[in-house]
């Protein structure tokens, strides 16, 4: 079973400093039917103007990853990280017994395109850590490369729950697979461009939930960025 999750029926809110979406139920946008997907928890889009950001505020518990399309984005935390992320790069936050980070967009005149994604831990009480990495494009041209998992197998992010990301840059016409295993689950995110996933038509911002279905196909009908979420 698919089940597509348009980009027109997420969340909304522009405070103006901050347009945001939201795939799932966070802060005023409450929908009992879109709170979370297996232990996906939240898929925000967002953009950030120049000179703005999200102050210092607190986490726990949570397994963060952002990924900047666009711009790029200033990063300081409790644990004494001052970073700056940007286009094409990949954070990963593990919350766990409690961090306070800020995120700000420290251009002028540039605003700041990313994807915040909370992730639950396999546990409470993970000690904090922090991670910030660039995956080649040449690894991710018309394939799928693993950018973050609970073994970090070939460089990828360490993140503490039974789930793999993998990122794709797709060229028109070519064809990306995966398969799951027995039992698992997926999330399909189109970042930019358009896809056929298993023939369901998704365009930029769309996401799909996928069960019951053990082999995945993404087509690429235009150049395309796609996040694939293989889950428990």
């Amino acid at each position: 079973m698919i089940r597509v999750r348009k980009a027109r029926q997420r969340g909304h809110a522009d405070h103006g400093w901050l347009n945001t979406y939201h795939t799932f139920s966070f802060a005023d946008y409450q929908d009992s039917e879109q709170m979370r997907f297996r232990a996906l928890r939240v898929m925000n889009e967002d953009v950030v103007q120049p000179g703005q950001g999200f102050g210092t505020h607190p986490h726990r518990d949570m397994e963060i990853v952002t990924y900047v399309l666009e711009g790029a984005l200033e990063h300081k935390d409790s644990m004494g990280h001052g970073e700056v992320l940007r286009a094409g790069e990949f954070q990963r936050m593990s919350a766990g017994t409690g961090i306070t980070h800020s995120e700000f967009n420290p251009s002028e005149t540039e605003p700041v395109h990313l994807y915040q994604i909370w992730l639950f831990p396999e546990r409470k009480g993970i000690e904090p850590s922090y991670e910030q990495k660039r995956f080649p494009e040449s690894e991710q041209q018309n394939q799928l490369r693993l950018v973050a998992s609970p073994g970090a197998e070939q460089g990828a992010l360490l993140i503490h729950q039974d789930a793999q990301i993998y990122l794709s840059q797709i060229d028109k016409g070519k064809t990306v697979s995966h398969e799951l295993a027995e039992g698992r689950h997926a999330w399909l995110q189109v970042l930019r461009g358009e896809v056929l996933l298993n023939e369901v038509a998704l365009a930029t911002s769309d996401g799909a939930a996928v069960s019951d279905v053990r082999e995945l196909t993404i087509q690429a009908t235009e150049k395309a960025e796609i996040m694939l979420f293989d889950l428990a």
